[in-house]
């Protein structure tokens, strides 16, 4: 274990193509990082997953393999330097009390960074909490992330949260006529599209038709209380314009990445590094003014590059 953690201005964790690319956004900003990964090498579900295969959806790439384009991403960043942690796992996630974040890895790794971006792409196979800020107080009593005794929930006002299987088998078994049938049924998706079976997104369509219950595009971002209970949730439907977390300073970059309209593709991953690397500018520069500037025409961001800037006529 180190004596010392290492400090540094951004932790990413994951180093696969969103991963990368996150490095050269905050390379153009001139933000330091560290990259961890579970994986041994670079390239993430790229390299492990379809090393080989063809990817058609690149801008301006007709077409490369996934070991083509980690490289190409790999030779992208080498101006800016990032170190490196492969085979290792975060483990730790803490803020300090001076704003800053310490991060340490199952391996003994210790960083303290005033940035972290998890672009962990499909991450691992947990249950997905709802992260508002005060929420899980309510955890046990109002919120609930499995059904154990239905009949606890007939004839009360029910709000379900998901897209999958799960969700839309217990909103069917609460919105409609039986033993269980609560009071009232919303459904809360972040997108119009499902991963559940087609029969049970179609009977939630013709239930929400026939006014048996509701469906919402949203995410759940806030809450009201009155005397400690749950009195209401609040929805938005728009998606936030830097993808940070809500822990200040943390941003989600890639798969991992979740909002109304969200597509799983690389190049949305590439769009989210780039506005997240912006909105993690004022946490690394404080009192510095972060302007937009291009790399075609950048005197600047050429030096940063190491390239030399072009004359023109």
């Amino acid at each position: 274990m180190n004596a010392q953690p290492i400090e540094t201005d951004a932790v990413i964790v994951g180093a696969g193509p969103v991963g990368l690319f996150q490095v050269f956004e905050l390379g153009l900003l001139e933000i330091k990082a560290h990259v961890i990964d579970s994986l041994g090498y670079p390239g993430g579900q790229c390299i492990e997953l379809y090393p080989d295969k063809p990817i058609y959806d690149i801008p301006a790439v007709p077409v490369c393999t996934g070991k083509e384009l980690t490289d190409n991403l790999l030779k992208q960043i080498e101006p800016f330097g990032p170190t490196f942690h492969f085979g290792e796992e975060v483990t730790v996630v803490q803020r300090r009390e001076d704003g800053r974040f310490d991060v340490e890895t199952a391996k003994g790794t210790r960083l303290v960074s005033k940035t972290i971006f998890i672009a962990g792409g499909v991450g691992s196979f947990q249950p997905r909490t709802l992260k508002v800020d005060g929420l899980d107080k309510f955890d046990g009593s109002q919120l609930f992330y499995r059904v154990r005794s239905p009949q606890d929930f007939a004839g009360k006002n029910l709000v379900i949260v998901g897209g999958g299987d799960s969700a839309l088998d217990w909103t069917l078994n609460f919105a409609q006529e039986g033993p269980h049938k609560a009071e009232s049924v919303i459904l809360i998706h972040r997108r119009d599209g499902f991963r559940a079976a087609p029969a049970s997104v179609a009977r939630m369509k013709e239930l929400c038709e026939a006014y048996e219950m509701q469906f919402i595009v949203g995410q759940v971002t806030g809450f009201d209380e009155a005397d400690g209970r749950l009195t209401a949730i609040k929805v938005t439907g728009g998606d936030g314009v830097t993808f940070e977390t809500n822990i200040p300073g943390i941003f989600a970059v890639g798969d991992i990445n979740t909002y109304p309209g969200k597509k799983k593709l690389i190049l949305s991953g590439f769009h989210e590094a780039a506005l997240a690397a912006f909105g993690a500018a004022p946490y690394v520069f404080p009192d510095k003014r972060i302007h937009l500037q291009y790399t075609t025409t950048s005197p600047k961001l050429h030096k940063v590059l190491g390239v030399e800037s072009p004359v023109f006529d």
